[in-house]
């Protein structure tokens, strides 16, 4: 099967708002592959920049959330890692 060609790229299938945020795309809700491209997005080196600046304006509630908050940056930089390693 052919994907389309915004398929993966985050701005293109998560797109800044007019108010700073970001939406998705009205005719995304309609393609089957929506799921798949979003997290093929999410999963890039922009997409992992977006999910660590959305991580870092999240406060931490407590030691829990913390620790919690401290594993997901821990993720997020493996997946940084990882996709400096695809680029070389």
């Amino acid at each position: 099967m052919v994907k389309k060609p915004c398929f993966g790229i985050l701005e293109k299938v998560f797109p800044l708002g007019d108010r700073g945020l970001r939406e998705v795309r009205p005719e995304c809700f309609q393609c089957p592959e929506r799921i798949s491209c979003l997290k093929t997005a999410l999963d890039t080196r922009e997409g992992v920049e977006m999910r660590a600046e959305v991580l870092e304006r999240t406060p931490a509630k407590g030691l829990m959330g913390r620790i919690k908050r401290w594993s997901h940056k821990k993720a997020l930089s493996r997946c940084v890692d990882r996709e400096k390693k695809k680029t070389k």
